[in-house]
Parts: C-alpha cells; sequence; structure tokens
C-alpha cells in the first residue's frame, strides 16, 4: 500500500452500486461514504452537463448542477509559491500547477472531468471509479515535482459530502470553447473551502495526500511549454480576482462584467491575452525544458529531448513558413488556440486576465475599488507587462486542446495576495 495520509477502498455490490471506505491510516479511523447512484450514472456526470455559450452567465445557476455526493475534489498547491515568483519562478509554478490536472487527466479513462487551473495548483472532480487512480498520480507528482520543476506540492483529496457537510457546496457548469472544447466553471463556496483545508493542518481530518514512494513519475503526456510569453499590445495584463459579497452573484457578475465592457469600449473576448500579435513561437522554445521535465516518466532522457527539439523545430518550420506536417497546421492551431484559453474563469470567484492599456487597468481598479467601498465585492488586482501560457493536448488530430493563462510575475498568486489583504475584518453576507 502508498504511503498517503489517506487509503480508499471500493466495494462493489452488482448493478453498478457500490461503497466508498475512506481510510486515515494516521488515526485508523474509517468512514463510509454510500453512493446510491450506479457507478456509470455519476461517472458521466460531467459529460452530460449541458454547455452555455455565454460568459456574461456565468454566475446564472440555471447553467449548474450539483455535484454528486459520491465524486471527491482533488485540490492543489505549491508551496512556498510566493518565494518562488520572487526568485523569478513563476512559469515553473504554472507548470506545476498544470501538471498536477495533467496527471490526473490521464488516467481519467476517457472519462470527462471538470478542473480549474489557479496559477499555483488547481482543482479537479473525480468520480469513484477513479478515486484511487487520481490519488496515485497526485502522490506520485508530490514525490516527483522537486526534482521535476524545483518545487514542493501539497495535495488533497476532500470528498464533496464533507464539504457539504460542513456548510459549503459545489455547483457545476460547462462553459463552451469551441467545438469539443470546454472550461468547466464552480458556482457555491466548495471550492474555497476545499483550498482552505488543503492550506490549513489538513492532515487532523484525514484529506491530505502524501508523496507516492515507489519513485514512479507521473504520466504528463500531453503538457506542453513552447509558446514565448504573450508580451501586452495594450501595455499591460491586467489579472483580476472578484468575489462577491452575495452568495447569489448572477447579478453582481454581469454588473461588473457589463461594466467593465463599458470601461474597455468593446467586448471583453476581444481583451484576450492570446491574440496574433502576442502570439509567438521561436526555435527553442525558451520554455522547453520544463516540457522535457515534464515527460520524465519515459526511460530515456537522451531520446526524450531529441524528440522534444524535433518536434519543437518541426512546429517552427510549420509556424514560420505556413505549411503543414502531419495533424499541425499553425494558422488552424493559431485560430483554434486564441478560441480555447482560460482567460476568463468562475469558481465562486471571478477569474480574468486582460491584455489593456494602463489607462484601462487604473479605471477597472478605481471601478472596482467603488464596488468594494459599496460592499458588493471583494477584489485582488496585479499588473504585469506579459502573461504566461501553458497549454495541454489532448488530440491535435480532433483539435481538442486547452490552454492556461496566467499573468506574470505572479498573476493570479499576487492578485489572491491583493484579495487577501481587503478579505480581512470583512463578513460575507
Amino acid at each position: 500500500m502508498h504511503k498517503h495520509a489517506i487509503h480508499f477502498e471500493r466495494v462493489n455490490f452488482g448493478s453498478g452500486f457500490q461503497v466508498n471506505i475512506i481510510c486515515n491510516q494516521r488515526t485508523a479511523i474509517g468512514r463510509l461514504i454510500i453512493s446510491l447512484t450506479p457507478q456509470k450514472a455519476t461517472q458521466d456526470f460531467y459529460s452530460g452537463l449541458p454547455a452555455f455559450v455565454d460568459f456574461r452567465e456565468v454566475a446564472d445557476l440555471k447553467h449548474y448542477q450539483a455535484l454528486p455526493d459520491d465524486w471527491t475534489l482533488i485540490v492543489s498547491d505549491v508551496v512556498e509559491s510566493t518565494r518562488a515568483i520572487k526568485r523569478g519562478e513563476y512559469k515553473n509554478v504554472n507548470m506545476v500547477g498544470a501538471a498536477f490536472l495533467t496527471a490526473v487527466i490521464n488516467v481519467s479513462e476517457g472519462v470527462s472531468l471538470p478542473f480549474v487551473f489557479g496559477g499555483d495548483g488547481g482543482v479537479i472532480a473525480v468520480p469513484p471509479s477513479l478515486l484511487n487512480s487520481a490519488c496515485e498520480e497526485a502522490g506520485k507528482l508530490q514525490a516527483a515535482s522537486l526534482n521535476l520543476f524545483g518545487l514542493s506540492l501539497r495535495t488533497a483529496a476532500i470528498p464533496v459530502s464533507a464539504l457539504r457537510s460542513s456548510g459549503a457546496d459545489i455547483l457545476v457548469g460547462k462553459y463552451h470553447l469551441s467545438e469539443g472544447n470546454h472550461l468547466a466553471m464552480f458556482a457555491g463556496n466548495g471550492v474555497a473551502m476545499a483550498d482552505e483545508w488543503l492550506k490549513a493542518d489538513v492532515h487532523s481530518k484525514g484529506y491530505a495526500l502524501l508523496p507516492n514512494e515507489d519513485n514512479k513519475y507521473p504520466d504528463l503526456q500531453g503538457l506542453s511549454c513552447r509558446w514565448e510569453p504573450l508580451k501586452a499590445k495594450n501595455g499591460t495584463m491586467l489579472t483580476t480576482i472578484l468575489l462577491p459579497y452575495n452568495i447569489d452573484a448572477t447579478k453582481e457578475i454581469q454588473t461588473i462584467t457589463d461594466a467593465i465592457g463599458d470601461i474597455l469600449g468593446d467586448q471583453i473576448s476581444n481583451f484576450a491575452p492570446a491574440h496574433d500579435s502576442t502570439l509567438k513561437f521561436r526555435f527553442p522554445p525558451s520554455g522547453l525544458s520544463l516540457e522535457i521535465a515534464a515527460g520524465a516518466h519515459s526511460s530515456n532522457r537522451f531520446k526524450r529531448t531529441i524528440w522534444a527539439y524535433l518536434t519543437a523545430l518541426i512546429q517552427y518550420f510549420c509556424e514560420r513558413f505556413g505549411v503543414s506536417v502531419g495533424d499541425y497546421n499553425g494558422a488552424t492551431y493559431r485560430e483554434e488556440l486564441k478560441s480555447n484559453t482560460d482567460y476568463r474563469k468562475y469558481d465562486g470567484a471571478l477569474r480574468m486576465v486582460l491584455d489593456v492599456s494602463p489607462q484601462q487597468a487604473a479605471r477597472i481598479e478605481d471601478f472596482l475599488e467603488l464596488e468594494y467601498q459599496a460592499k458588493k465585492v471583494i477584489y485582488g488586482t496585479w499588473k504585469a507587462d506579459q502573461a504566461m501560457m501553458t497549454c495541454l493536448l489532448f488530440s491535435l488530430s480532433e483539435s481538442k486542446h486547452v490552454h492556461f493563462i496566467d499573468g506574470a510575475d505572479g498573476g493570479y498568486a499576487m492578485a489572491a495576495s491583493d484579495l487577501k489583504l481587503r478579505m480581512k475584518g470583512t463578513t460575507k453576507v
């Protein structure tokens, strides 16, 4: 048995029903979570959700359904990410956060899973059928992260039922990016509570995962880091996190996004960081060493390095001369990429990275301060001159890929710190 702080067992009773046993090895205390829903039905929860297309409706609960009680949130956080930021290693931080999601997705066995990238960590929900394998992969990444990326990672597996028992809820929506590509959105305060438990003394709760000690690396196939940082064409990459005071955030989120659109004088989507003028590809890519590290599950590092440089050279050739090689068509991929970024998302808080002018950034911050003083929203911001992009390629031939966006030099991590300063002494209603 691998030495996690918690251990999961499933007992099947036919007809697709099962009992999940969650045992804390440190305290020898066990809990039973009984699922009365057929495994197939609960496993297909996310894939069966209807998608919505208007981001202005991201906080409208008509687009959300409750995450099943027998699912589990696997959450992660880079340890001492602020120190890494000060050392100029925020790209490494992003890579670890994306690697966590990649590791779990790669053992999903075709099951569609809702997840959100947070910059210095991530959240992904898994059904009972994938719980063991997801925890195994999280443990592998914990053990390997320091060696691969120079950073330590902490993770936890928190049952949805435990969050609900503690007064939090978690709802899931599906936002349409392009044909076959979606982003999960989370409503309720379940994600925030899970993050708090992860960073607190969660060992006493029995949810923390410990590094896997079998010296095996996780499978991070599909994790890529080849595009150069996205330099702001308008001057400023503004990272914002907006947390409404009211639990029912529909009106506040729509009002805020409409007001930001008015300040920008155009649709927010026209200020996305990934743009024709910001997408730059060079050879060799500056982040290729991180991608090579992510491929450490392969047995031969020399062959892996040669393969990474060779495919990067082919990609550069396609980008430079506008030709196609195999399934890769540079012009098509760029257009798909621009549609498939997560520059705006919702997990109980609205998160955005926008390419704006310094004057527009100042006006947005002034507006948010007025909303904060009026007790409508709590916010945090961070400004940089570029954004970082980390890519996850599911299938090039099927045009299935998603691209994680974060502000440079701290991005979401620094905006979260700014938000926490405003939260002190604040009580949500």
